[in-house]
């Protein structure tokens, strides 16, 4: 049996492609597997559990018979869908993870994030995320209609696209003093997150130790995922 994680899908209408794929991949391989760990930026963009887009509803309502399957789903939020609730929990059949976490997995503990709080040299972007994760923002922001939630987030979404045309890749990567200081404290040697949309397995030294950074990729132009069991793991594209 495999532990299977994914992230950064960025499911929207705009892109049928991915939806399609994603179904594949939970009408399939997901349905065998020990857990389902989603890492975040499952969803474009996310204003609010009452959102009724269809797209979603329609991926809600799959990893949903994933769940009723026997599959443990997990759900960790990111940011583009940080603002995913319970509700959406409780409908899917997903379980709402801190950020970052540790969990077991096969025998070793594992640090698992999103990412985007590691980008520590994007100081912008860093003042922005503690802003929309408060709960009194997102109070706020809820409490507001669904139209108006919508247009900030196609403006968020526009300036966005904007900026990360004009950041430095350096900057825009997460930052590895920041990975090891977490990693430090909560005594693990491996970490996964997604978020950067550059897979890659990185090894390093820790404190004397070997370690190790697993970053997931996107779903743009095929899918990525980490299978992981007893035998070990394997980082791998998915051709669409």
């Amino acid at each position: 049996m495999t532990t299977l994680f994914i992230s950064d899908l960025h499911l929207e209408a705009a892109r049928p492609d991915i939806g399609a794929q994603f179904a594949a991949f939970l009408e399939g391989e997901a349905r065998g597997a020990d857990a389902l760990y989603i890492l975040g930026d499952l969803f474009e963009s996310w204003v609010g559990d009452d959102d009724p887009n269809p797209h979603y509803a329609e991926a809600r309502e799959r990893i949903r018979a994933v769940s009723d399957s026997g599959v443990p789903v997990y759900f960790m939020h990111g940011n583009r869908d940080f603002m995913v609730g319970e509700d959406f929990a409780a409908a899917a059949g997903v379980e709402i993870l801190a950020d970052p976490v540790v969990h077991e997995l096969h025998g070793t503990r594992v640090l698992l994030s999103h990412g985007d709080a590691y980008c520590t040299d994007d100081h912008e972007y860093q003042a922005v995320r503690r802003v929309t994760r408060d709960p009194d923002w997102q109070a706020m922001m809820l409490a507001k209609s669904l139209a108006e939630r919508l247009a900030f987030a196609a403006k968020a979404r526009a300036d966005s696209l904007a900026r990360g045309g004009t950041l430095d890749e350096v900057i825009s990567d997460v930052t590895q003093s920041a990975i090891e200081q977490d990693m430090r404290e909560d005594g693990v040697t491996t970490m996964l997150h997604g978020h950067t949309h550059r897979p890659d397995v990185h090894h390093f030294d820790l404190d004397g130790r070997p370690a190790t950074r697993i970053v997931l990729g996107d779903w743009y132009e095929q899918g990525s995922v980490l299978r992981w069991g007893d035998d070990g793991y394997r980082l791998d594209a998915l051709p669409r």
